[in-house]
């Protein structure tokens, strides 16, 4: 199941569906069926042990006979970030792709050897912007902003000290994360700020629930900056794979429904390139995970 949040016209953030090419609402599909459905993604995702196969039940028996009122074609309406407002900061994890550690060895004056453990840092909710969105460019703050594909990972159940055997109980479902880095803004080893200005972390163009994707460890990842592929690699190369990340993130803060784990990206960064390369305004990026879904963002000038 394919899950949006989406506006239509001057309406307020909605929760949809995808279904053959409309955004079905899920409120007014549950209220044509006698429920009280949410309108908002984390609200579903907080009761998705119930509301996921509710929703499942109710799309089947449909068969495409959908209420009236209930569905508009994609093509008209706007698409959010998937969860525009996230309750925490989004777990960010750095270094995890071996040929991503060697390029940054080299360029960024991090370790060459491989991380013993996960390489956590974060960004914060104001740093999410939605399919479509610009991303900031603010020549007084950078002049080294770099690009970063990566799958998303939505927690679905509370994770506290979770063993990494029962991590995949606890995902909702996956999504696509550009992780945006100022490269000339990390300040005595913290990452925080170079990473978590605002509009850095674009994120969508939907969540796609787990039980659709068979094996998260085996999907192509790539990015475009104006059409020329940058990135173009696979999410089997993670040196810490997302059971790991689960069970060491949990292992001493609490994971929350709705909680974001970016997984680390691929080689290709422009900060690992001869010479080295860097988004300004006017260009295009573009991202996608096989299987999830595509975002394209501008970088603008402010």
């Amino acid at each position: 199941m394919r899950l949006v949040t989406y506006t239509l016209g001057s309406s307020g953030a909605r929760l949809g569906v995808l279904v053959d090419g409309l955004v079905v609402d899920v409120e007014h599909l549950g209220a044509s069926h006698g429920f009280a459905w949410p309108s908002d993604m984390l609200s579903f995702i907080d009761n998705s042990v119930t509301l996921l196969p509710a929703l499942k039940e109710r799309l089947d028996d449909a068969d495409g006979r959908l209420p009236a009122g209930s569905a508009v074609p994609l093509e008209d309406v706007k698409l959010q970030a998937p969860i525009p407002r996230p309750r925490k900061n989004i777990f960010g994890i750095g270094l995890n792709y071996r040929a991503h550690v060697a390029e940054s060895a080299k360029s960024l004056d991090t370790d060459k050897d491989l991380p013993k453990q996960p390489v956590v840092f974060s960004k914060p909710p104001t740093s999410v912007i939605g399919p479509g969105g610009a991303i900031q460019h603010n020549a007084k703050m950078t002049q080294q902003l770099d690009w970063e594909v990566e799958l998303a990972v939505i927690i679905g159940k509370t994770a506290t000290r979770i063993a990494t055997d029962k991590a995949m109980d606890h995902v909702f479902g996956y999504s696509v994360m550009i992780d945006i880095s100022a490269r000339d803004n990390r300040r005595a080893g913290q990452w925080i700020f170079s990473k978590g200005m605002d509009t850095y972390a674009p994120f969508g163009p939907c969540i796609v629930t787990a039980d659709e994707i068979p094996d998260p460890h085996d999907l192509r990842l790539w990015l475009t900056k104006n059409g020329v592929m940058k990135q173009d690699s696979n999410t089997k190369y993670m040196i810490f794979d997302i059971p790991v990340l689960i069970s060491h993130i949990s292992s001493g803060m609490t994971l929350e429904p709705g909680d974001i784990i970016a997984t680390g990206t691929p080689e290709g960064v422009g900060a690992g390139r001869t010479p080295q390369e860097w988004l300004w305004p006017g260009d295009v990026v573009e991202a996608g995970v096989d299987g999830v879904g595509v975002i394209r963002h501008p970088v603008v000038a402010i």
